[in-house]
């Protein structure tokens, strides 16, 4: 079972689409989830992702879409907890993060809104994929295209530079 999680779009307003190297990664792989962390700003974003697999996507402070703020899934025992992360001041905050994690009773937190990838192993491990489109954040981010692939012993951080990928995270069990 493979996860793709991402989110941070922002299309069409930051973004025009896709790059054409993430779309065929992204059609070229199979996945039993797609997680979508928010600001996707668009319905044809959703709708794209839904045709590769099961959605589970939150609404970002950027999103019209009708989303819900929060949604779990399980994951090989372990509980999964999504949400955008415009709820955490300062942006990213791991303590916070870690604190939501607690009172929702989650494994993992994943969560978007920085646009800098993230993964930390702490009290509870904490997600972050990035912008799928390097898309220009109000807090930073690394403005290359990113996203996370979760899998049964692993994850994975994938960052598109020039033409591309790179997988500049992964850790195993």
């Amino acid at each position: 079972m493979a996860v793709l999680i991402l989110g941070d779009t922002h299309i069409p307003e930051r973004a025009e689409w896709l790059r054409k190297e993430l779309v065929e990664f992204f059609e070229s792989e199979s996945f039993e989830l797609v997680v979508l962390t928010g600001d996707l700003t668009s319905r044809s974003v959703l709708s794209y992702f839904e045709k590769l697999g099961k959605v589970l996507a939150v609404r970002g402070n950027m999103d019209h879409l009708k989303l819900p703020d929060y949604c779990e899934f399980e994951f090989f025992g372990f509980k999964v907890g999504v949400i955008h992360g415009h709820q955490v001041y300062p942006r990213g905050n791991r303590e916070i993060l870690n604190e939501i994690a607690k009172e929702r009773g989650v494994d993992i937190l994943v969560s978007g809104h920085t646009h800098a990838a993230d993964v930390y192993f702490g009290e509870k491990i904490l997600l972050n994929p990035g912008s799928a489109t390097g898309a220009w954040g109000g807090g930073g981010g690394s403005l290359k295209p990113s996203f996370i692939i979760l899998k049964r012993n692993c994850v994975e951080v994938y960052e598109l530079d020039k033409d591309l990928f790179s997988v500049v995270y992964r850790l195993s069990r």
